[in-house]
């Protein structure tokens, strides 16, 4: 489809000009009845018609005993008779020229193979016709110009706040029933249904071309399936390149370790990992639960786009909720400011000699609507340097006037350069203030450490990068003469070959599969050295691996040994290399394209799995935090003393090997275990290379 073809789709889905309810009924009851009622009720302007067989009049609005007799091919039709029917009033509406189509109808693919057929029929209709389909099986649209949704709840609509694309329609109302009473609005509410023809994907297409001023600045996403991984990983980043933060659900989640692989990376990248590696490099900020997407959800409408430092500010009226957030807050690696001398004498002036003036700053629960206002004004002149966000917890101790206690704390959310986080306990007491809180557009917390939880991932979003090119030491010509000759499973000399040419160290080795050229070999290596067998994936599980040989009557010893394990054809002799062990690896993801893994190596890959995953190709930025990232980093910086490596050619390995696969997609899985070494003397000591199919 055309950019020009999905702007208009855009329009006839989210700005018709004129509706046709198929289906449309008097009784509110029923899908046709409640979607018209909900629509005319709701403000739409254009033209609204009712399609009923049997009624002369709907609602009091236009209504046809046919589509065939609508005055004109409407903009947008939406769907709502027994699924027997839906077939045929498809035709009726491809024929009339009808752009869009939304079916709300139940009984399709979801129910059983006969639906699914079907469903086959449908989009076949659709497709010839040019025509947009949206469902089966969904509740429906609901967007700044019209409330096209015969189920659930119906909140207020406002523009530039919270728009979700979701697969579910009941996750949909569940996540607005609970986001509503914590005072988020939504914008656009989509739910796709059985996705036969539009996916998340196609409308999250949809809304990065024509993301503008008026587009809310956060998008909630549900997912039951990535349909299509390139389409999302694109306008994600768009998305949030332009200003939009985006949290998102992927649910059906399975750990599928142990799939048919021929590398430790193969094995250990999951569906999930890939998943997982999309929405980093998508700049999506991935949460498990509906709570979770609503807490990030409410963290971003405080402050948005203005929080992104660790260091936070706790105002209290209570001692108790303050602690518990300052421990969420070190969990997820956030600090407490220490206020400036200055800060502190203006605080004291303030507040009653018993208060607390640290941080948290504890106002007592004797605190006023006078003193919250003014910390806030202190805070900002004083601090604003020196404070990302400010966390303000209160309770109901009847010994003052809550109502303006909120009111001060919404008009700093409102007004103050640093985001403002409430988190608001009496939800009885205060039922009423709330309430009100929440109309003057303003979204709060109950609970203190779902505030720091939330803080944190949204400080640790994922940020999106342009990924790096290798300058130098890439010979990309010699790197396709070698994969264009190579075997399926690449050999050492052609794994060596081609890993040089990609810019990578090796320790010298010699390959020797006849016992009478293992003495020159070894000579040629210098002792000590080491001996692996040549033909096991996992030498280390069949004892194919021999370290430390100091001559060559050991190395006859170990030829014998080796040898005699089944499948061996014969050894590799190598020169020895002290040091730590670490894993890159790289495992093609169909429709994601390449997994970048890195680890401990050697038998603490599969043992300990302190591993991190990304999608090529890499970003100096995104292969530095895969390092960071994992547990064991004090020992890749060098604990207790011992050598560290260096992160910079850590890195530097890690984009080489994003390029390499990416440059050459037909490489299916690479094993560089162990990467060993010192500094930036590390070198690939063992190594694993499989393409094709």
């Amino acid at each position: 489809m055309k950019e020009q073809d999905r702007r208009e789709v855009y329009r006839a889905l989210i700005e018709p000009g004129s509706i046709a309810v198929i289906g449309a009924s008097n009784d509110p009851f029923k899908p046709g009845g409640r979607v018209t009622k909900n629509i005319k009720e709701h403000g739409f302007k254009g033209d609204l018609w009712a399609v009923n067989s049997k009624a002369s009049s709907v609602m009091g609005l236009p209504t046809f005993r046919s589509i065939d007799h609508l005055p004109a091919a409407p903009d947008l039709s939406i769907i709502a008779i027994p699924a027997p029917g839906v077939q045929a009033a498809l035709k009726e509406l491809a024929e009339k020229g009808a752009k869009a189509t939304i079916i709300l109808t139940a009984g399709f693919g979801e129910k059983d193979e006969k639906g699914k057929e079907e469903e086959r029929r449908l989009l076949d209709i659709a497709g010839k016709a040019g025509m947009t389909l949206i469902g089966p099986n969904c509740s429906g649209f609901l967007t700044p110009v019209y409330a096209g949704k015969f189920a659930g709840i119906i909140p207020r609509l406002k523009e530039r706040s919270v728009d979700f694309i979701s697969g579910s329609g009941a996750t949909v109302d569940y996540v607005m029933e609970q986001a509503t009473s914590r005072g988020l609005s939504f914008s656009t509410v989509v739910n796709l249904g059985n996705s036969i023809q539009m996916g998340v994907e196609d409308l999250l297409e949809l809304f990065d071309e024509n993301y503008g001023p008026r587009s809310s600045p956060i998008l909630m996403l549900y997912m039951e399936q990535v349909r299509e991984p390139g389409k999302l990983l694109r306008h994600s980043r768009n998305l949030s390149r332009k200003g939009c933060s985006i949290i998102g659900i992927k649910s059906g989640v399975t750990a599928e370790g142990g799939r048919a692989a021929e590398s430790h990376t193969g094995a250990m990248a999951t569906d999930d990992t890939a998943v997982q590696a999309l929405f980093e490099k998508g700049g999506i900020i991935r949460v498990r639960s509906k709570a979770e997407l609503i807490d990030v959800a409410c963290i971003l409408a405080s402050g948005n786009s203005k929080i992104g430092g660790t260091r936070v500010c706790i105002i209290t009226d209570a001692g108790g909720p303050g602690v518990m957030l300052s421990d969420e807050l070190a969990t997820q690696g956030l600090e407490l400011v220490r206020f400036r001398s200055r800060t502190l004498e203006r605080l004291s002036e303030i507040l009653p000699p018993e208060s607390s003036i640290t941080n948290p700053i504890d106002c007592l629960p004797s605190r006023t609507a006078q003193q919250i206002g003014a910390l806030f004004k202190v805070l900002e002149q004083e601090e604003r340097d020196n404070i990302d966000v400010i966390v303000v917890i209160t309770g109901n101790s009847g010994m003052s006037d809550n109502r303006d206690i909120y009111d001060e704390i919404g008009k700093a959310m409102d007004t103050c350069e640093v985001p403002v986080i409430p988190v608001l306990s009496p939800v009885t007491t205060c039922a009423a203030l709330m309430e009100e809180f929440r109309d003057k557009g303003h979204s709060y917390f109950t609970d203190e450490v779902a505030a720091g939880r939330a803080l944190g991932t949204v400080v640790k979003r994922p940020v999106t990068y342009e990924a790096a090119r290798i300058a130098g030491d890439y010979d990309k010509a010699r790197l396709e003469q070698i994969l264009g000759s190579a075997p399926r499973v690449l050999g050492p000399d052609a794994e060596k070959g081609l890993l040089m040419a990609a810019g990578f160290k090796f320790p010298a080795q010699v390959e020797v599969c006849d016992r009478n050229d293992l003495k020159d070999a070894c000579e040629k290596v210098g002792f000590p050295l080491v001996m692996k067998a040549l033909g096991p994936m996992h030498k280390s599980d069949v004892g194919g691996v021999r370290v430390g040989i100091r001559n060559g009557e050991e190395a006859t010893g170990v030829w014998e040994e080796l040898m005699a394990v089944k499948g061996v054809s014969g050894v590799i002799v190598q020169r020895m290399v002290e040091g730590t062990e670490v894993i890159i690896g790289a495992k093609k993801e169909e429709g994601f394209g390449h997994l970048i893994m890195f680890g401990l190596g050697g038998i603490y890959t599969e043992v300990l799995k302190d591993i991190t995953f990304a999608l090529a190709p890499l970003a100096r930025e995104e292969a530095m935090g895969m390092v960071q990232r994992i547990k064991a980093f004090p020992i890749i910086q060098g604990a207790r003393g011992q050598k560290g490596l260096s992160l910079e050619t850590l890195s530097e390995y890690l984009v080489r090997i994003g390029q390499l696969v990416s440059d050459f997609p037909q490489i299916r899985e690479i094993d560089l275990n162990p990467v060993k070494g010192y500094g930036e003397d590390l070198f690939v000591v063992d190594a694993r290379i499989v393409q094709g199919k």
